[in-house]
């Protein structure tokens, strides 16, 4: 392993995510803001990796990032066990997160889609699913942005790089950079 490329290339992505993609997470992030001051959720979903971010995602929302404040509606379709595995089993594995926008969401909410290639098939119907029904899509991915492009309202991707590790720590930059942004907004 070389341990200086490593350290070269993760500051690289950390440049990229906090100089070049700033104003279109502070975007995000106000417009999240609001949704949850309308009293809208925020859902998330991801597969291996990216369903770990949803989840982490979540869970700053719901509990606290920096300040103690009032819990944020954040759920992440990833993480109930007997729904997906029902959904998956009786529609196939790229309903999962669909059907539980279907199911959870609302006009007004917000469905954020990691997929680090933008090419995940339960990603991409899940934020088809989410413009039918008026829910505003926020895809998170890497690289050119594969298929969630033209699925999505608005797209923050990772784009300095084709790594998938390098993809999912610049993930995890946005996500923080959100929840401390929308915990300043909501405070």
């Amino acid at each position: 392993m070389n341990w200086d490329q490593l350290a070269e290339d993760y500051l690289g992505v950390a440049q990229h995510v906090l100089s070049d993609m700033r104003g279109a997470i502070e975007t995000v992030a106000e417009d999240l803001a609001a949704r949850l001051e309308r009293g809208n959720k925020i859902m998330i979903c991801g597969n291996g990796g990216s369903a770990g971010d949803a989840q982490h995602f979540a869970g700053e929302l719901v509990n606290r990032f920096l300040f103690d404040r009032r819990p944020y509606a954040g759920i992440a379709l990833t993480t109930d066990t007997s729904v997906l595995t029902a959904i998956g089993n009786d529609y196939g594995y790229e309903q999962v997160f669909a059907k539980q926008v279907e199911g959870l969401g609302k006009a007004g909410d917000a469905l954020i889609g990691i997929s680090t290639s933008g090419n995940a098939d339960n990603v991409c119907l899940a934020m088809e699913t989410a413009r039918k029904m008026n829910i505003h899509t926020v895809a998170m991915t890497g690289g050119s942005g594969g298929k969630l492009i033209a699925l999505t309202d608005t797209v923050l991707s990772v784009s300095c790089t084709g790594s998938t590790p390098r993809i999912q720590e610049g993930h995890g930059v946005i996500i923080h950079a959100l929840c401390e942004r929308i915990e300043e907004i909501l405070r």
